[in-house]
């Protein structure tokens, strides 16, 4: 299994300790975690963050998630697939999200890096299934979901914030149809 993913732009990686400098910067920001903490982390809970995603590494194997721009090596933040432990109700399954420093909004990084994290779920993972989920508030997140083909499945209330959680999904076999039709097959 390959360790990173190149598209374009970016490069997918594992995550490794020295990221939590840049990781923080990055974090820190308000409008990163607006949804749901409605403000930007701690170096702490970056810390821990980051731990966590280092640890769940080397129980599950090398899956990466540290997404930096590809021509300058900086890290803009997180494209990761990883299971939705905190939403019981969609378990088991695995889900795609993103969170990127906001110097790089607008920019189609999250769909470019998504569509590949897609691609490796799917034909190197064979999972049956990719989930993503968003707080309805944040329209930019669900046009993403819709840019890379996720299809709308239902909407829930967040456990800990009772806020709104709208959720999206994806099956291989949409997914396969989705690439068949866009390369002419």
């Amino acid at each position: 299994m390959d360790s990173e993913i190149l598209t374009p732009r970016l490069r997918i990686r594992p995550w490794n300790i020295e990221d939590l400098t840049p990781l923080s910067e990055v974090f820190e920001k308000p409008e990163v975690w607006w949804y749901p903490f409605g403000r930007g982390f701690t170096r702490d809970e970056t810390e821990a963050f980051l731990r966590r995603k280092i640890d769940a590494q080397k129980r599950d194997g090398v899956r990466p998630g540290a997404a930096e721009e590809r021509g300058t090596g900086r890290l803009l933040g997180y494209i990761t697939l990883s299971p939705p432990d905190w939403l019981p109700e969609v378990m088991p399954t695995v889900e795609i999200g993103w969170r990127l420093d906001p110097t790089v909004w607008g920019q189609g990084l999250a769909s470019e890096g998504a569509a590949a994290l897609l691609a490796y779920g799917f034909d190197e993972l064979a999972l049956p299934e990719i989930l993503s989920i968003y707080e309805p508030d944040n329209v930019a997140s669900g046009r993403v979901m819709e840019k890379i083909g996720m299809r709308f499945e239902r909407d829930t209330v967040h456990p800990f914030f009772g806020r709104p959680l709208r959720i999206y999904r994806l099956s291989r076999q949409q997914w396969q149809t989705l690439n068949t039709v866009s390369l002419g097959g």
